[in-house]
């Protein structure tokens, strides 16, 4: 798969949280699975985000992010094969920077978020590889439903400092590829790409 360069979500992770990190303190997390404990999460929605880039005549390869999803795993490091994960997306949190384009990508010639305010992943199987993972699913845009896979890589788990709660957490990152075509969003094909590549940042807090 193509590799995914996204400026902005260095800086979205970077800056998210780090006012309220005691200065000097080590990080809590780490690339360790034997950190993963078993149990129900839910998604951490201030540092879990969906990016999306696709082509733009051929000329530039444009991006933009959706923010502040809700969503639960469900996670036996005894058994990850077992594990379940669903996603809701809220469609009007779609930003681009660029104001008019972010107008347009909710209205009915794309996501139609006034009719469909939410898009939706809900997990079928998953296929575990060390720490990366097929996940298999369903992904629901505009009342459309397609299987998608994603190409999953655990990031990190431990536990938060207590000034964030001091949840246990853990951390993906999952990238996959589809055609808005086949979600009722064509418009502008193929002067505009069809295809688009999603690459997504999730953190989950232990409930």
């Amino acid at each position: 798969m193509r590799k995914f360069l996204l400026p902005a979500a260095l800086a979205f992770t970077l800056l998210g949280g780090a006012a309220v990190v005691a200065q000097g303190m080590g990080k809590p997390g780490s690339p360790d699975p034997a950190l993963v404990t078993g149990g129900n999460y839910v998604v951490e929605p201030t540092h879990t985000q969906i990016f999306f880039a696709y082509d733009h005549m051929g000329f530039s390869n444009n991006m933009g992010l959706i923010s502040m999803p809700t969503g639960t795993l469900s996670l036996d490091p005894k058994n990850p094969a077992a594990a379940k994960v669903s996603i809701t997306v809220p469609i009007d949190n779609l930003k681009t920077g660029i104001p008019k384009l972010d107008e347009h990508l909710l209205k009915p010639d794309f996501f139609d978020s006034a009719k469909f305010p939410t898009a939706t992943f809900v997990s079928t199987g998953v296929k575990v590889d060390g720490k990366t993972a097929d996940i298999s699913g369903n992904l629901t845009i505009k009342g459309v439903t397609k299987p998608v896979v994603l190409e999953a890589t655990f990031y990190g788990a431990g536990k938060a400092p207590a000034q964030m709660g001091g949840k246990e957490n853990v951390g993906f990152n999952a990238t996959t590829l589809i055609k808005r075509s086949d979600f009722g969003m064509g418009y502008g094909v193929p002067v505009v790409g069809d295809e688009i590549e999603l690459k997504i940042t999730a953190a989950f807090m232990k409930e």
